[in-house]
């Protein structure tokens, strides 16, 4: 019986531990969609972001709120949404992430198109270790 418990406890924290990521990945999506619209338009409003992301702009006002909470954005009333230091830098080390897994898809045969969907889901659940690995095979590469 102690084994099923055990087996249960188990399976119970790999639920919350990929909940936990996915939460994660949002964030890192959001972060991502506003540092590409601010380097895009000059600044992100919440209209943009719900467009590009998909969502309805209660659903972005919230991830924002949450984004707010986490230190990695502010916002000034009437004007839009821009990311902190710490937001930047975050955006900045997500785009390098997602550019390291298409471009090693692309290497290994995947049509770009293809790698740029593949690499939404991949980037965020890569860990450290294989990143570095993609990215020491792709200089190999070069």
């Amino acid at each position: 019986m102690a084994e099923d418990d055990t087996e249960r406890q188990g399976q119970a924290d790999r639920f919350a531990r990929a909940r936990e990521a996915q939460a994660v990945a949002l964030l890192e999506d959001y972060v991502e969609m506003i540092g590409d619209l601010i380097a895009e338009l000059g600044e992100a409003r919440v209209a943009d972001i719900a467009e590009r992301m998909g969502v309805a702009q209660p659903t972005a006002t919230k991830a924002i709120s949450r984004l707010k909470r986490e230190g990695l954005a502010t916002s000034r009333p009437y004007r839009g949404v821009f990311l902190t230091d710490k937001g930047a830098r975050l955006a900045d080390r997500v785009r390098a992430r997602h550019r390291s897994v298409v471009e090693l898809l692309i290497a290994v045969g995947v049509p770009a198109d293809i790698a740029e969907l593949d690499a939404e889901g991949i980037e965020h659940h890569v860990s450290a270790h294989t990143l570095d690995a993609f990215e020491r095979f792709l200089k190999t590469r070069k």
